[in-house]
């Protein structure tokens, strides 16, 4: 990583994030350059493109700073123990072999630990899929035990291990990194999309060139190329219609895309509206020993506070920071053999 894309990290997910903290205009300028360099570096050419971007900027910067301080604060313990002692981890994971699995399946916390002999712990973010399903089942209520009482069952599924550190610190930057490099990434996927949407319009073009020769060569006596019903001439009208209309949307998809005040217009188009994009929901739970949501105060139940991470259309996660011994890491052959056992 590049020292300017590690400063505008920091200066979003790093400890000087404050509340209240003013956005100072060397953040807003290598923000602007570390997003125009993902997207299209060509943008720097454009004169006056960093006051151009500096709204939108300065709306990105000012929630993923919120986003950063709503991050979960601490770091749970993950191991085998834990899921006996933690209300969270015994949530998040159906069985203690299940943490195993979990830690163990992550080549890049292997890969930490390889590369920090002398580090005996490191913090990853956990995230994971929360399902929530209808069922009927057995409930105590009172003295009395009914039968096939609808309740609501949460469990978490597709665990998965990113951007472990040495501590919080770190793995906090590192899940900042991720955050900026797929905001980046989402103006790029409006770029590939406008850039299909002209070659769709190329393509329309072309056919409707075809039809409107067909249909001038039957004008002339040539009629079995042509259907049936419209007169040849409301067709051809009909044609050089449409051939108008996707000439001009044709012109103005391509000006979007080819032109630099075109990438800046999809640049500003993500970065004025970062909520729409990428987001960060907390959210109360409690839920019994049986993983069954609990909705009355004097039934016994664990609270937990979840924190659901949102980035684009395809990424919404339950998250959370968790610290992770090196000996809860299992060798790798004791994976090998739990997955022959699963053949």
């Amino acid at each position: 990583m590049s020292s300017l894309f590690e400063r505008v990290v920091s200066g979003l997910f790093g400890a000087s994030n404050k509340p209240g903290d003013d956005v100072d205009q060397q953040l807003v300028e290598e923000t602007t350059d570390v997003i125009v360099d993902i997207v299209e570096p060509r943008v720097k050419l454009r004169s006056g493109y960093r006051n151009k971007l500096s709204g939108g900027v300065r709306q990105t910067i000012a929630h993923l700073r919120a986003l950063a301080r709503g991050l979960p604060p601490q770091a749970l313990l993950l191991s085998r123990q834990a899921w006996a002692d933690d209300a969270n981890v015994r949530a998040f994971f159906a069985a203690a072999q299940d943490v195993s699995t979990c830690i163990g399946r992550c080549d890049e916390l292997r890969q930490f630990f390889d590369d920090h002999p002398d580090c005996m712990e490191a913090c990853a973010l956990l995230g994971m899929q929360r399902r929530e399903r209808q069922v009927l089942a057995a409930r105590l209520e009172g003295e009395a035990v009914r039968q096939d009482v609808a309740q609501t069952t949460v469990g978490f599924s597709e665990h998965r291990l990113l951007a472990p550190a040495a501590d919080l610190a770190g793995s906090r930057l590192g899940v900042g990194r991720r955050i900026v490099q797929r905001l980046a990434q989402l103006v790029l996927e409006r770029v590939v999309a406008i850039d299909e949407q002209v070659q769709d319009l190329q393509m329309r073009k072309a056919k409707l060139a075809v039809r409107l020769r067909m249909l001038r060569a039957a004008r002339e006596g040539m009629q079995p190329l042509v259907s049936e019903g419209l007169t040849i001439e409301q067709q051809i009208q009909e044609v050089e219609r449409d051939m108008r209309g996707t000439t001009d949307d044709y012109a103005a998809a391509k000006a979007g895309v080819a032109t630099l005040d075109g990438y800046i217009d999809h640049i500003n188009a993500v970065l004025e509206q970062p909520h729409s994009h990428v987001d960060l929901q907390h959210q109360r739970l409690r839920v019994n020993r049986m993983g069954v949501k609990v909705d009355r105060p004097d039934d016994e139940a664990d609270e937990l506070e979840l924190a659901e991470l949102s980035i684009g259309d395809g990424l919404h996660a339950t998250i959370a920071f968790v610290r992770i011994p090196r000996d809860e890491l299992p060798p790798k052959e004791d994976l090998m053999a739990q997955a022959l056992r699963a053949l």
